[in-house]
């Protein structure tokens, strides 16, 4: 089994060579793995920190977008390119804490056995944020659970475990991230939640807005409550034969 990890990064110039420090380090021994580390045009000097870290990093992978098309955008095409069947995300601005891996694939590997188990998702329960922004995503959590019903208290931690072939079946469109225990809920497999560290950001600065985010997470919302109700899942599938 190999476990690709993939990280986007946007104008994170200072957190690229602590992050795979860790990543490496957790990882080294443990498991088979690749880093995959996605540039999303970033402007500042994110591009030349991951040209030398290429040359420390042997399991490194660096994919550029040359202009940002986003997070979600991000992760696809770091997952298209991946070449494990167990895929790592977290955030490349460090407040996801790598150790907190082996939990997560631990959990999708060897899942209760009333479980259909396809995604684990990282629970910030202690978020080492602004207050703004702890309280918006509170209540953003809370609408998008009783509005999707996904069971899950933190989609917006960056921090997923989950297998390739299943993200790749999924609808994909911008801001899906946000949307990835509900999407595979709808194509009747199980998601759990496991809690994890949460760290205070050291470099840069945080890329999202409270408004952009409000009002785009609205439309989205809307959108994945249509994909939910669109979806049939056959509970069986027979194929007859003819020559029988």
């Amino acid at each position: 089994m190999k476990i690709s990890v993939v990280v986007p990064v946007y104008n994170e110039a200072g957190n690229i060579i602590p992050l795979l420090q860790e990543i490496t380090e957790v990882l080294n021994g443990r498991y088979d793995y690749e880093i995959i580390f996605v540039n999303d045009g970033s402007a500042d000097s994110t591009a030349d920190e991951l040209t030398l870290a290429k040359n420390q990093f042997t399991s490194l992978r660096v994919l550029t977008h040359r202009k940002s098309c986003g997070q979600s955008t991000s992760i696809r095409s770091g997952i298209k390119a991946a070449k494990g069947n167990v895929i790592a995300t977290l955030d490349g601005d460090g407040q996801n804490d790598p150790a907190d891996i082996p939990l997560l694939v631990d959990k999708l590997l060897h899942p209760p056995q009333n479980l259909h188990l396809h995604m684990v998702v990282g629970y910030r329960k202690k978020r080492r944020d602004s207050g703004i922004k702890r309280i918006s995503s509170k209540v953003a959590n809370a609408v998008r659970a009783w509005l999707l019903k996904d069971n899950t208290p933190d989609t917006g931690c960056g921090l997923k475990v989950f297998y390739r072939d299943t993200f790749l079946e999924l609808p994909y469109f911008d801001h899906m991230h946000r949307f990835l225990p509900a999407l595979v809920q709808r194509a009747g497999l199980d998601v759990a939640p496991v809690e994890v560290n949460h760290r205070f950001r050291q470099q840069g600065v945080s890329k999202y807005g409270t408004i952009d985010r409000l009002v785009a997470g609205i439309i989205d919302l809307l959108g994945v409550i249509w994909l939910q109700h669109r979806s049939r899942i056959p509970e069986y599938v027979e194929e007859n034969d003819n020559n029988d």
